[in-house]
């Protein structure tokens, strides 16, 4: 069997396209494409299902790939030793966050991060949905305590207290009047976000021992998570409802008078984000790298 071809339906299995995996890699969709099918023949099975639109591992493939990822960890654990030998040191990080956490958390660590380690290229990987990081080749990821599983390492990252806030333009409470309690809410037009399996997220309230967990009707505005989720912000800048978000994300348009708080003792605060990885014995010099420099 061939490692060049196993290494190609690794890599595009993990990447869910041949395109990614090829951008990812610094070879061609094509050779990548050659790759695979040989292996699949080699076989005499679908490792693979194609569409136009996406590519997702059959049944055999997500049980090859289920075998294969941690023989790929022990290989690229094994080159990783090499990295003891230099200075600083070099390979690629790969992290898998939430979107928000791309515009509220990393890009500040990452500038000083890239600075400091030059030689380590780093790749992320933004998406809301629980993934299991070996599987899709990552090596660490970023959650919160109610979504990490037990066999995890977490270390914190970013704030350790956040706060969900509730903001609208001057604009639209002109027109429209402000909400004096959570529950007014439920007749003002609310930008609303949901999740990929599509349940909505409540907007959850507290002040002085009550606690207040609201479904408003559906708004003008429904966004899955996801990079889109800038969209809410937008809309709530051009006046078109009342945006329910991450504070750090709000927080610029707040202080420049371009959305208003709302509701503020009402605003629930939670503990912040954690950096986890699986709980193995040997971490690659890049994520050791970063695990220190967070920690530090």
């Amino acid at each position: 069997m061939d490692m060049n071809d196993l290494t190609a339906f690794v890599a595009v299995a993990r990447a869910s396209g041949f395109r990614d995996a090829a951008r990812a890699g610094g070879v061609s969709a094509s050779s990548l494409s050659t790759a695979v099918q040989r292996l699949e023949g080699r076989l005499g099975m679908r490792l693979l299902n194609r569409t136009t639109r996406s590519v997702t591992p059959t049944e055999a493939g997500r049980r090859l790939l289920e075998r294969l990822a941690p023989l790929f960890g022990e290989i690229e654990a094994a080159l990783d030793v090499l990295n003891g030998f230099r200075d600083k040191p070099i390979g690629t990080l790969r992290l898998n966050v939430p979107a928000h956490a791309t515009q509220t958390i990393l890009p500040s660590i990452l500038s000083r991060f890239i600075k400091a380690y030059p030689g380590i290229h780093i790749e992320v990987l933004a998406e809301d949905s629980f993934v299991n990081l070996l599987e899709i080749g990552c090596d660490a990821g970023i959650r919160y305590d109610e979504r990490l599983e037990q066999d995890m390492i977490a270390v914190p990252i970013g704030p350790r207290i956040q706060r969900f806030a509730v903001a609208a333009s001057p604009d639209y409470l002109a027109a429209h009047g402000r909400p004096e309690h959570p529950q007014d809410l439920l007749t003002h037009a609310c930008l609303r976000g949901q999740f990929s399996g599509g349940a909505k997220p409540l907007w959850h309230f507290e002040c002085d021992g009550e606690i207040i967990h609201l479904d408003p009707p559906p708004g003008p505005l429904l966004v899955r998570p996801g990079l889109a989720i800038t969209m809410l912000v937008r809309a709530a800048l051009d006046s078109v409802g009342i945006v329910n978000l991450w504070e750090d994300m709000l927080r610029p348009h707040l202080d420049s008078g371009q959305l208003v708080p709302l509701l503020e003792p009402w605003w629930q605060s939670f503990p912040g984000p954690f950096l986890y990885y699986p709980g193995r014995r040997h971490l690659p010099a890049p994520l050791r790298a970063f695990v220190d420099f967070i920690k530090g």
